[in-house]
């Protein structure tokens, strides 16, 4: 048998926040906190009425808007962001657990590899598949499975499944409303009646309803199980998937660094696809795609009139086909452009260079913990110092985390001794303490730059850095994402799961989830539209327009002038 070993990360903090584009979306949804156990097995009624703020029933009134035209992952992002504000808000927490059983059904069923599994698992093999995730849950999650809540969710999910025409039009079958909600009551029957205790009991119980729904709606078993299968991963906690073939394999390619796509890192923004980073050397940036512009078309059809999943899934495609994008930049026309998908490489290290050569300062932007980061990195440091590099601003802005151990080599450059991040799970080999070691310390002064984006492994960098009284952290508070998933491969289908398996904490024993680093000094940034050197790239920062950078250069000055 052989002996899969999970890829442990910190993971990406915002899954629907933004992507980089590339075969498929760069990370999957994030889902609601621990599932409530509290009258699961009712359906789910909101009232406005739980809502003490008024702020949050215009709130939900946006949100009505954006899931009634089914713009699930715009409506998740606003969930995100809200629920960093009222954490505390079940009106929100459910509705938010809805709207993610809907993005996770209209994404998996754009997947070719999702939709191949449904033809290529039978019954029995869809049911081990789910029996094989739940024990990886067993073994590994940093909570107790509360297996009740598991069932409820993935009755749930098969409901709006049964609801949703792009399911029915895929399984070909036709299920009016009556029949629907004769289905649904049979459904909620069944699970009254079962005693969810175990796995064991929970497999039964999907094997029964995948049974039922045959008989009565001529459905496919496998198409219910894989509902299950979906609803049981998503469902742990904020950041813990389920992963179809490439979904996974796409994981793995963010690991590397490498895939093919254009090289844009974007959000949704009321109807637009809003550009965040674009890749340097990538077709994006050769098609000239800048930061901050806004794409409103994708091959003719507007962005306004699709979800933002659909927009986005249009931009991937296969290595070497085109797509024609309409973008604009604010106070310009839009433009047509015409971009190739290409095989692209993302850069560990951005920007490196002297940024003020009279005083020795150097800058290194790292867009996200990789593989090759750390070795990067060191011959990166090596070029700076022979460039004269007497002090060091490392940017982590924008950075939404990656591999928990290159986020604890590149600290350990940095540290002499002490600790770098503590990890606690449920089980003991889940704990563990990252020290610092002694040798191949650099020790020249540093500055590092965070913000709200700054996310997981960027954390364990910035938090190291500031318990350990090792360099200033100018910017403003960080994400707050404080666990590891590990990447665990399944035996079915080329599936796997990420499942959060341990949180962290910062070296004086602080917890970073929902919390986050707090800078030593707060600077809210700002930005105009173009450098005021031409010779530094437009997705580059740049103390001339950039609040922060500007601080962190005085900072450095000041450090030096002391010294």
């Amino acid at each position: 048998m052989t002996k899969w070993v999970p890829t442990q990360q910190t993971g990406f903090a915002h899954p629907t926040l933004s992507w980089l584009l590339s075969a498929v979306l760069f990370a999957t949804v994030a889902g609601p906190a621990k599932a409530q156990t509290a009258a699961v097995d009712q359906p789910v009624t909101i009232s406005s009425e739980t809502l003490p703020q008024p702020e949050v029933n215009a709130l939900l009134e946006r949100l009505d808007q954006l899931e009634s035209n089914k713009r699930w992952g715009e409506a998740l992002s606003v969930y995100e962001d809200s629920l960093r504000e009222y954490r505390n808000n079940e009106t929100l927490r459910l509705r938010h657990d809805i709207a993610k059983l809907h993005y996770s059904l209209d994404r998996r069923y754009r997947d070719q590899s999702f939709r191949r599994s449904i033809a290529s698992l039978n019954r029995q093999e869809s049911l081990a598949l789910y029996s094989e995730l739940l024990q990886k849950t067993n073994t590994h999650h940093v909570h107790s499975p509360a297996w009740r809540t598991l069932g409820v969710r993935g009755t749930r999910a098969v409901e709006l499944a049964l609801a949703d025409q792009d399911f029915l039009n895929t399984n070909n079958i036709q299920l009016s409303a009556d029949r629907h909600a004769a289905l649904r009551d049979e459904l909620h029957q069944l699970l009254s009646q079962k005693n969810l205790d175990t796995s064991h009991n929970l497999v039964g119980y999907v094997s029964e309803v995948a049974q039922l729904l045959e008989a009565r709606a001529r459905l496919n078993p496998t198409a219910s199980v894989l509902e299950f299968v979906a609803a049981a991963a998503d469902g742990l906690d904020d950041y813990s998937a389920y992963l179809t073939a490439d979904q996974l394999r796409e994981v793995y390619s963010q690991i590397e660094g490498n895939f093919v796509g254009l090289g844009v890192e974007l959000k949704a923004e009321e109807g637009a696809l809003l550009i965040v980073h674009v890749i340097p050397n990538s077709p994006a940036q050769r098609s000239g795609i800048q930061a901050n512009d806004r794409i409103v078309a994708v091959d003719g059809k507007s962005t306004a009139e699709m979800s933002t999943d659909e927009a986005a899934a249009m931009l991937t495609g296969a290595e070497g086909s085109w797509v024609r994008v309409t973008a604009y930049t604010n106070g310009s026309q839009p433009r047509v452009l015409n971009i190739r998908r290409e095989h692209v490489e993302v850069p560990s290290l951005e920007g490196v260079k002297i940024c003020d050569p009279d005083f020795g300062i150097a800058y290194i932007r790292i867009p996200a913990f990789q593989k090759a980061t750390a070795r990067d990195l060191e011959a990166a440091l090596w070029d700076l110092h022979r460039q004269g590099m007497r002090s060091l601003i490392l940017d982590l802005r924008h950075n939404p985390g990656g591999l928990l151990t290159s986020s604890v080599e590149v600290a350990d450059k940095f540290l002499t001794k002490g600790n770098i991040v503590s990890t606690r799970g449920r089980r003991a080999q889940e704990d563990f303490n990252y020290q610092a070691h002694y040798g191949g310390t650099w020790r020249v002064p540093l500055v590092v730059l965070i913000d709200g984006d700054s996310a997981s492994a960027s954390e364990i960098f910035a938090g190291a850095i500031k318990d350990n009284n090792r360099g200033q952290v100018i910017g403003t508070t960080s994400y707050g994402k404080g666990s590891v998933q590990g990447i665990f491969p399944l035996g079915f289908a080329g599936a796997g799961i990420r499942l959060t398996t341990a949180k962290f904490f910062s070296p004086n024993g602080v917890p970073i989830n929902h919390r986050g680093v707090d800078p030593h000094v707060v600077v809210e940034p700002y930005r105009v539209a173009k450098p005021v050197f031409s010779e530094i790239a437009d997705n580059e920062p740049h103390e001339d327009e950039d609040a922060v950078l500007e601080a962190a250069v005085a900072a450095a000055r000041s450090r030096l002038a002391a010294r």
